[in-house]
């Protein structure tokens, strides 16, 4: 009879906790049936993605413009399956904030940061020459390139943009040297527009620093040492040219 108390006890204590687990079974599926109805539509080749006027685009140019860097994708209505996918452009702050998070470009094996880079005479394809002495306290910004190399063509608009920035800057010089004759670059930047100093033949330029993979970026500073340098066409290969000649201008 003494015990009776404890097993009553033990009894409910039991059904409580009985009550608790089925409670938490029942709330489990539940939140399981919502996210299923909820989850958001997965992006594939099939996905439909317009722009903010409702035109479609196909796979090919979407994902294209994906890879560019210049744009993203958001869901128009996450609650359902079968949503569109919008389209949308990176503003140039959102762009540098979302580079500046990235890794900084790895270092090409053809240079080495702090290296000293000797002047030498450039002419371009427009006859002017860059005299040795035309190196002294500037910033030199080097590309080399080739027309048939599509990493090269591809960061041709963000080196465009960077050029234009610092086109009435006279201590800051951009110059291309391309693997192709002059006359055929000429032909090029008649429909591909390229706001470097640009210079043909430049296989000897390129064999002076052994470079055998391109595009290759590399970035002087005004005491002739080298301070970035990567191979290939990286996302925020811009946005770290742009940041280095920040840095050289402001002496850091």
């Amino acid at each position: 009879m003494h015990n009776y108390p404890h097993h009553c006890i033990l009894h409910k204590l039991i059904r409580s906790a009985m009550r608790r687990i089925i409670l938490l079974f029942i709330l489990t599926i539940a939140s399981i049936g919502a996210y299923a109805q909820t989850a958001a539509p997965k992006l594939t080749v099939t996905s439909i993605v317009i722009d903010s006027s409702g035109m479609k685009y196909p796979a090919m140019l979407w994902q294209q413009m994906l890879r560019s860097g210049d744009y993203h994708l958001k869901i128009v209505d996450a609650s359902k399956q079968d949503s569109p996918f919008l389209l949308v452009k990176y503003t140039q702050e959102e762009k540098e904030a979302r580079f500046a998070r990235m890794s900084k470009p790895a270092e090409s094996t053809f240079f080495t940061t702090g290296q000293v880079i000797k002047p030498f005479k450039i002419r371009d394809i427009n006859g002017k020459k860059i005299e040795a002495k035309d190196w002294a306290g500037k910033t030199l910004v080097f590309n080399y390139w080739f027309i048939g190399c599509p990493p090269c063509r591809a960061e041709i608009p963000e080196l465009n943009r960077l050029a234009l920035k610092y086109k009435d800057d006279p201590n800051i010089i951009f110059v291309g040297f391309a693997l192709d004759d002059a006359s055929d670059i000429e032909d090029f930047v008649k429909t591909h527009p390229f706001g470097y100093r640009l210079v043909g033949g430049s296989a000897d330029y390129a064999h002076q620093f052994d470079i055998h993979l391109y595009p290759t970026n590399v970035v002087i500073d005004k005491e002739g040492k080298v301070r970035l340098h990567y191979v290939s066409a990286p996302a925020n290969g811009g946005y770290w040219i742009d940041r280095t000649i920040q840095e050289i201008e402001k002496g850091i």
